[in-house]
């Protein structure tokens, strides 16, 4: 309201200072009066309200609820990134013991292929010549080895990834219970977050039992704010460990399948040689066989000539004394004697006979000495046969060894 003016008599009868003194004061207090008026109007509009402790107790609500809803999103966002953390560990946890698992396969190929070269050994001394199979052994265990080094490779970088998740996990549940630390009187379910999931079309709708809800926006990172540089150096570094993880997965997979089909392919080869190394010994020892046969056969028939020669020898040489000689027998039978009384009537008998039995002396040397290289071959036979069968048997345990062991399926150190 708009103070008027006091309008004073021109006429005065006063002093003139008592006077002014008095218009001064008017005046003055018209300021004061007019001041306080412009403040009254500027405290309708600028001070607070009556009810201001209220206000600002649900301004301060406001803010903290907003605060508080903020950072159970950021904890629901670390939460989820725990959860897959946990779960990517687990999935190369089960990779880790499928590798191991491999590498125990290569180890036991390995000593595998160490005990067939040690049952090899005892193959005869004739059979110990170094052949095809021996170079198969060799190149199946450098193979092995090789596999076996590829293995270890992957296994270390795995259990360094798993040291690097595991790292990650314990730094989001640190940062989990240092930012639900003014959780404490909202509720914590993920449905609280947020009520909606968008579907494969693009509609938002009501989750439901069974629905996972979508994970919700967390704000930007403030280092006062509900989600820190802190944790969101923890959720890229999880997330960053789970896409390593992923990556590695794929390559152990990748790895597991490619050293079981080329170890297959060289237990194959192996086994492939030692059946043409078997197959072969045996057609050896059955050329061998018929050797001997026929060799016996020979001998047999050399002894049946040798035993008629003697027979004959005998009858030649004729019988031990004079008296058991008949008188057809004799050299001077009366028949040669009544011839021989001519000149030059001499005969050849006894020096036929004498020629002859030498003829069949040296018939039964020969025939002799025949019998004994036969005897001899027929030693060497069958010894060649003997080494042959030994060598079949062992290739033959081999063999099954190795058949029997391709299943992995027994432990280290186990006896035949």
């Amino acid at each position: 309201m708009a103070m008027k003016t006091v309008q004073l008599n021109t006429a005065t009868i006063g002093p003139e200072a008592w006077r002014n003194s008095s218009i001064k004061t008017i005046k003055l207090s018209q300021n004061i009066v007019q001041r306080s008026d412009k403040a009254c109007d500027l405290g309708k509009c600028m001070d607070p309200v009556p009810q201001l402790r209220d206000t600002v107790a649900q301004l301060s609500n406001d803010e903290i609820h907003r605060y508080v809803r903020e950072a159970r999103a950021v904890v629901a966002k670390l939460r989820e990134s725990l959860l897959d953390t946990n779960e990517e560990i687990k999935s190369l946890t089960r990779g880790r013991e499928a590798l191991e698992k491999a590498l125990e396969h290569k180890r036991k190929d390995i000593r595998l292929n160490k005990d067939s070269h040690e049952i090899r050994v005892s193959r005869p001394s004739r059979e110990r010549d170094h052949d095809g199979a021996d170079d198969l052994l060799s190149a199946e265990r450098m193979h092995l080895l090789n596999l076996k080094r590829m293995l270890e490779a992957q296994l270390r970088l795995v259990q360094q990834q798993l040291q690097v998740l595991d790292s990650a996990r314990k730094r989001l549940a640190a940062t989990i219970q240092e930012r639900s630390r003014v959780l404490d009187l909202i509720c914590h379910a993920l449905s609280s977050v947020t009520n909606t999931h968008t579907t494969k079309n693009g509609i938002s709708n009501i989750s439901s039992g069974g629905i996972r809800p979508a994970t919700p926006q967390t704000p930007r990172a403030d280092p006062l704010g509900p989600f820190t540089p802190q944790a969101e150096s923890a959720l890229s570094e999880a997330i960053d460990a789970r896409l390593r993880s992923s990556g590695l997965r794929r390559e152990l997979k990748d790895l597991i399948d490619r050293t079981h089909k080329l170890q297959q392919a060289a237990h194959k080869s192996v086994n492939d040689g030692l059946t043409q190394k078997l197959a072969e010994t045996i057609t050896l020892k059955q050329h061998l066989q018929v050797g001997a046969g026929e060799n016996k056969h020979s001998i047999h028939r050399s002894q049946r000539w040798y035993d008629a020669t003697e027979r004959a020898w005998g009858y030649t040489r004729g019988p031990v004394t004079t008296s058991d000689l008949t008188t057809r027998e004799r050299l001077d039978r009366p028949i040669v004697r009544v011839f021989q009384r001519h000149p030059g009537t001499q005969l050849p008998e006894a020096q036929e006979i004498v020629r002859g039995g030498d003829g069949l002396l040296e018939s039964l040397t020969a025939t002799s000495r025949n019998i004994g290289l036969l005897k001899l071959a027929q030693l060497r036979l069958r010894e060649d046969i003997r080494d042959k069968k030994a060598a079949a048997d062992v290739d033959g345990a081999i063999f099954r060894l190795r058949g029997r062991k391709s299943t992995h399926r027994w432990v280290m150190g186990e006896a035949f």
